[in-house]
């Protein structure tokens, strides 16, 4: 298999709404490491204070990319579209990369001329249509990367059942060519998205949409080929990819239909036999991320092997795919206490000092080994998730679903 490095390229800094205070290049360089991520998105680049970081923090490097320390960054940003459509309103958020500061200073005046109040949030919304947007952007910097976000959420997604659209080219027409990948969104995994018209043709990719610097890394897309701007809308375009990491999507927080208030969840043989409205209180139920995808698809659920790395493979030729759940997770469940107890920040040093990255913790170290480091029953709760042997609650209308490595165990 050609040389691959892990990439998380949807985050947020400290400037967005509801994200974590302590957000630094520094600290996110940090945690890459510590996680075993090659590549950041740089996050927010449209807000005036965080760029005015990134330009003091990151050193140029190779191939039209950043670094600090040992992690490399590309410019990014998230774009927050409101928009009518066909007399219906419309929200979705778009993935923006460059290879330049001036091409972010350019796009940065576009946005300001437009009416965006850039200094209020890291992820700004903009009134304009996505088409219109995307257009503006590509005339700035034509070798930019435009990639619709979390592309299933109800409320702020391509696909939404909320204010999304029914395909890739009502929402974008003639530019639909130019949008080379999907992110699923942590309430969607690879498999789901295959069976829509639009996956075809375009890379899936998952990245972990992180408010704080400890949730890096709960998706991520390890590309093939060169480390390098052009290197990465390669890979996008050609679907170089080795794998994906994904989070269990029952977990996500729209995966099923339902009414968080009312305590209603359905999944779709149930709504279809029950409808869309709550029966608690008769308000329409937020129609969730599985819903959505049996709506819009064209083909059966794909039929996956798993390989000896427990690794999911369709008979389609996609990039395989491996459902994981963070390190921590599993530690405090292991230990019975928080995450974010002190007890699980040790035990988290612990094991990356001594074993190497997360993910190598989780994918690749030897159970014995963890064992001999952690103990046995860390290592048995690695285990139990490197096998899939676990209880999954989805999550609906806002509430996160939960993942149980011992479901029996109270």
């Amino acid at each position: 298999m050609p040389a691959s490095y892990r990439a998380d390229l949807h985050l947020h800094s400290s400037y967005a709404i509801g994200t974590a205070r302590d957000i630094t290049i520094p600290t996110l360089a940090q945690w890459a490491q510590r996680k075993g991520i090659q590549l950041l998105a740089t996050a927010d680049f449209t807000h005036p204070r965080w760029r005015a970081h990134l330009q003091e923090t990151l050193q140029p490097a190779a191939g039209e990319l950043f670094s600090y320390s040992d992690t490399r960054f590309v410019l990014g940003a998230e774009l927050s579209c409101v928009f009518k459509h066909a007399g219906k309103g419309r929200r979705l958020h778009l993935l923006v990369y460059v290879p330049s500061f001036t091409a972010v200073e350019k796009i940065c005046r576009f946005l300001e001329r437009a009416g965006a109040k850039l200094a209020g949030d890291g992820r700004p919304l903009i009134s304009l249509h996505a088409r219109e947007l995307t257009a503006e952007i590509l005339a700035i910097e034509p070798r930019s990367i435009i990639i619709p976000a979390h592309a299933w959420t109800p409320w702020y997604a391509l696909f939404g059942s909320k204010s999304g659209f029914e395909s890739l080219e009502e929402c974008f027409g003639e530019l639909a060519p130019a949008i080379p990948a999907l992110e699923t969104g942590l309430s969607s995994d690879p498999a789901m998205n295959w069976r829509v018209p639009d996956a075809d043709g375009r890379s899936i990719v998952s990245f972990s949409d992180a408010h704080s610097p400890r949730n890096l890394g709960r998706e991520v897309t390890a590309f093939q080929g060169p480390l390098t701007f052009a290197g990465l809308a390669t890979a996008l375009r050609e679907e170089r990819i080795a794998y994906t990491l994904e989070y269990y999507p029952e977990e996500g927080k729209y995966h099923a239909t339902g009414h968080r208030a009312c305590g209603v969840r359905y999944l779709p043989a149930e709504t279809k036999a029950q409808g869309t409205a709550c029966p608690v209180c008769g308000r329409p139920l937020t129609v969730g991320v599985l819903e959505r995808v049996e709506a819009l698809a064209t083909e059966p659920a794909v039929s996956l092997r798993a390989d000896e790395q427990g690794f999911l493979h369709g008979a389609n030729g996609r990039p395989p795919f491996k459902h994981v759940v963070p390190l921590m997770q599993i530690l405090a469940e292991a230990l019975g206490v928080g995450e974010r107890t002190k007890s699980v920040a040790r035990a988290y040093t612990g094991l990356t000092d001594a074993l190497g990255s997360e993910f190598a913790v989780l994918l690749e170290v030897p159970v014995a080994a963890i064992a001999d480091t952690a103990g046995a029953r860390i290592a048995e709760g690695i285990g139990r998730m490197r096998a899939g042997d676990l209880a999954v609650d989805p999550g609906y209308d806002g509430r996160y679903g939960t993942v149980r490595i011992w479901p029996d165990e109270t």
